[in-house]
Order: C-alpha cells, then sequence, then structure tokens
C-alpha cells in the first residue's frame, strides 16, 4: 500500500508479535495498516522473551485468552516455515513433593474439565520423560500440545503475508505524541489516521502516561548446543507463584529446548531494578535454582545471557481494548491498547489481534470469548505507579 497516497485507517505503533498479530488481522478484516516500530520488527519484549506457548489458569479471564491462543497457534503452525522454528514439545510441569503433587492434580483435573489435553506422570515416568532430570521428584503433569516459536521471526511472518496490500511499516521511526490528527513523529511529521493503536508494551506509557503498568525484569541465558539434552519445556511448579508475584524478586525453574539444540534458561522476576543491564547475583540464583533441577547444567557451556522489561498490570492481565480513560478524547484520536501481556504476550498475541480486530471493527458478536475483562478501564483507578 502506497501510504503516502493513502490515509491509514490505523496506525499500530510497535512492531513487536502483539503489534504485528494486531496489525495482521486489522489488514486481514479489510483495514489500511500503518505499522511504526521505533526500532525493527519483532525486537524489544519480543527478542526477549522464551516464545513459550502455553496455556495459564491463574483466573477464567487468564485461561481463556491464553487457551484460545494457543489453539490459534496450533492452527497457525502448519503454515509456518522453518525460521519461526515452531515446535510442539509440551510443557512438563514437575513436582518436589506431595504437596506440589496434589497441586498439580487439582490444575490437571480443572484443565482436563476445560477441555485442555493433559496428564499426571509418577516419578518414574518423569525420569523417562527427562532422563536429565535429577532424581528423588515425586511427578509431574504434561501438556502435550504446548508448543515453543521464534517469536521475532514470527511477527516478520505476520507482517509480511499478503493481506491484500493493506500493510505497510516505517522502522527506525519513533512517534513522540498522539494529537488531534493521528501521531506525531519525533521529527515533527504528522501522520493522520482513523485510530492508533498502541501495542508498544512499556512504551506506551510515554504517549499516554497514567497507564497502570509497572516493568518486571527478567533474566534468560542460552547454552552452546546439546541436541537431545531436554524434550520439553520443563517448569517448577513454584513458576506460577513467581509468574504472579507483585513485589521483590524471584527466581523459579524454567528451561526450554530449542530447536538449535540449545538450552534456554529462566526465570528470574523483578520489580526493583530498572537498570538493563544483567545482575551477576540475580543470574546466579537463578542458574542455582535451575541446577537444583538439572544436575549436569554447571557442565554445560554458556553463550550469553540477557535481559527484558515484561509489562506488567496490577491484575496480572493485559490492556486490550479502547484506551478509555487514559486518552484524552479531545486532543486524540480514537486511540486502543493492546499492552500488558506480561510473560504471555507470545502465547495470546494472535488472540490479542482478534480481539483488537473484532472490537475496532464492529464485529465484537463474532468472538468466542468475553472481551470485557482485558478492558483497560477496569484499571482507571488502581494508578499507574504501583501495580
Amino acid at each position: 500500500m502506497n501510504m503516502a497516497a493513502s490515509r491509514p485507517d490505523v496506525v499500530v505503533v510497535g512492531a513487536g508479535i502483539v503489534g504485528a498479530a494486531c496489525a495482521h488481522e486489522l489488514a486481514r478484516d479489510g483495514a489500511n495498516v500503518l505499522v511504526i516500530d521505533r526500532a525493527g520488527i519483532g525486537g524489544g519484549v519480543t527478542a526477549a522473551g522464551m516464545g513459550h506457548l502455553v496455556v495459564m489458569d491463574d483466573t477464567p479471564a487468564e485461561f481463556a485468552l491464553s487457551a484460545w491462543s494457543r489453539q490459534l497457534w496450533l492452527d497457525l503452525a502448519p503454515r509456518l516455515d522453518a525460521r519461526q522454528a515452531f515446535v510442539r514439545c509440551g510443557t512438563l510441569w514437575v513436582a518436589t513433593d506431595d504437596e506440589e503433587y496434589e497441586l498439580a492434580q487439582s490444575r490437571q483435573a480443572a484443565l482436563v474439565q476445560q477441555g485442555i489435553a493433559c496428564h499426571m506422570l509418577d516419578a518414574k515416568q518423569v525420569r523417562e520423560a527427562e532422563p536429565s532430570l535429577r532424581e528423588g521428584l515425586r511427578g509431574g503433569m504434561m501438556v502435550p500440545d504446548d508448543a515453543v516459536v521464534y517469536a521475532p521471526s514470527a511477527a516478520a511472518w505476520l507482517l509480511a503475508q499478503p493481506v491484500k496490500g493493506r500493510i505497510a511499516c516505517r522502522l527506525d521511526t519513533r512517534v513522540a505524541q498522539l494529537n488531534r490528527q493521528g501521531v506525531v513523529l519525533a521529527d515533527g511529521e504528522v501522520i493522520a489516521t482513523g485510530a492508533v493503536l498502541l501495542a508498544n508494551g512499556l512504551q506506551a506509557a510515554e504517549l499516554l502516561p497514567g497507564l497502570p503498568m509497572q516493568a518486571k525484569k527478567g533474566h534468560l541465558l542460552i547454552t552452546d548446543r546439546y541436541p537431545g539434552a531436554i524434550r520439553h519445556q520443563i517448569l517448577e511448579l513454584g513458576y506460577i507463584k513467581s509468574a504472579h508475584n507483585a513485589t521483590g524478586t524471584s527466581v523459579a525453574f524454567n528451561v526450554q529446548p530449542r530447536s538449535t539444540g540449545q538450552l534456554l534458561i529462566g526465570s528470574s522476576r523483578q520489580f526493583d531494578s530498572e537498570d538493563p543491564a544483567i545482575e551477576p547475583e540475580i543470574l546466579a540464583r537463578m542458574l542455582r535454582r535451575a541446577a537444583e533441577y538439572l544436575p549436569q547444567l554447571p557442565s554445560l557451556n554458556a553463550i550469553r545471557a540477557w535481559t527484558g522489561f515484561r509489562p506488567a498490570t496490577r491484575d496480572g492481565l493485559p490492556l486490550i481494548g479502547p484506551a478509555g480513560p487514559f486518552a484524552r478524547d479531545d486532543g486524540h484520536p480514537q486511540t486502543w491498547l493492546a499492552t500488558g501481556h506480561e510473560g504471555l504476550g507470545v502465547t495470546t498475541a494472535l488472540a490479542t489481534g482478534k480481539l483488537i480486530a473484532a472490537q475496532m471493527l464492529a464485529a465484537r458478536d463474532a468472538l468466542p470469548i468475553d472481551a470485557t475483562p482485558y478492558w483497560p478501564a477496569r484499571c482507571a483507578t488502581q494508578g499507574a505507579a504501583h501495580v
């Protein structure tokens, strides 16, 4: 599409996995879309994360969004190519004792009741599934349809699909502010549009101050190639508690087999750091935790480590829908949000795109889940500084 000759119906700010999924769905449903990113496609938190596609069920709304979106990924998978590195490796949740095993049984029963395939493993079956795990684990729960994907490449794939030429991208371009016409770029250029969708993670707060999000810093480390070392994404059941902590610093065992034969190791969460630098004490704590489950880990060669910042909300649900009270109606075009996904942005990207497109293009009746739990207006009284 020649944007010089055609005003976009929607400007999407952010070319990460969420912005790409939203732009893809909007274009597929008939909108002319311009995607703007201050860097490139699939950067930021998209590049920093693990790309684990997982059903989570801490709340009914979290389950509805993650289960629907995982299915969308499974449906999309046959169309992807090797660059997206999609692998249906399954998730193995491991229990160290009777208490955690009972928790896994409760989760398994709840997931099965809601149509998710999963089953329990005893200690022997866990060792058979993953021989590299230490002995003495109580058991685990296997969710075979969970998967992994290389999210930066998936974002590029979504934006490159032929949707009647309705998507254009402007990269290395920073949006400085919103005004009545649309968006104002850092060089002063104004791009007029009918609607703006902010899908740029924590950076959305630079354009709409007061958004109720806070950064959760995380560390990851990737090893050299050890093909076959593990077969599944493996997490400790304590990860669930760690993922929903609202203060302080926590670590939990989380390891992923990459299609390259490498191991991607996490995870950590911090609320008390805004410094992107690697913190050796946090990284060491995370790796010690991982070595409690994978005894051979200290003997593996590490290639590199990095950090990223997850956009988190107080209630753990993303902001998907009209910006409402966070936008000045007299000074902005119609403004929408698709941010605040914390650690589930890759998992829930495809469903987020469908939620946004259905609401922006007035097709909400076709949605299989209720969109209202994710509306930003629910957070209007929560404030921005403390989530």
